[in-house]
């Protein structure tokens, strides 16, 4: 398992969202300032736990005469009330998974979910933590080529990650011998390669 140390390292977080509730499309809110304190307390305490997000249902009061209603409505506008909330895991292929272990687990510092049934499955596998998200890492033929890929991996399919600091990041795949290219628009973001191939995008958020 990763140490504490090396997740504080690299700070890898998820982007923040509030889950509502099962069909929850959107609140309405008071006009009074505390309603703003008590939203950016909530994305906080998502952001800092180290626990997974649970879906909120409540009708709290903000202060007297005042209340947060959460309006019950379909989670897309679309015609199809299929109820999409957000992204629960990504798939990634490896070819070793100990080779790849070393990469996400040791190097990053992700957090291995062991709650999932990697016994059931016909192939050798992990699933990570990643904020309150997941990574399932599945070792199996990978039917992309390996070479010729783009050498920014903004130009070519990748896995997004939030973190608190860039440049320690940076520091940690300098150290590692990571080649790695920067943003192309200049925000603080680094993208990166797995053993595999795989491009990883590393983008900074406020926390």
């Amino acid at each position: 398992m990763a140490s504490s140390s090396s997740l504080i390292t690299t700070g890898l977080l998820s982007v923040p969202s509030l889950h509502l509730n099962d069909q929850a499309k959107h609140a309405r809110f008071g006009a009074m300032p505390m309603n703003t304190l008590l939203i950016q307390n909530c994305i906080a305490l998502a952001i800092n736990s180290r626990r997974r997000c649970r879906p909120l249902r409540a009708i709290s009061k903000v202060s007297a005469g005042e209340q947060v209603i959460i309006e019950e409505s379909g989670a897309t506008k679309s015609g199809n009330d299929i109820g999409i909330l957000s992204i629960h895991h990504v798939g990634l292929l490896c070819e070793n998974l100990e080779r790849s272990l070393e990469f996400y687990q040791n190097l990053l510092g992700l957090e291995i979910n062991e709650a999932r049934p990697n016994d059931k499955l016909p192939y050798k596998g992990v699933w990570f933590w990643v904020g309150s998200e997941m990574i399932h890492l599945m070792e199996l033929p990978n039917p992309d080529p390996l070479t010729g890929r783009p050498e920014h991996g903004g130009r070519d399919r990748h896995t997004c990650m939030a973190v608190r600091d860039v440049s320690k990041l940076k520091a940690v795949f300098d150290k590692a011998g990571i080649p790695y290219t920067l943003s192309k628009s200049g925000r603080p973001a680094i993208f990166a390669r797995d053993p595999d191939a795989n491009a990883l995008e590393f983008t900074q958020v406020d926390n």
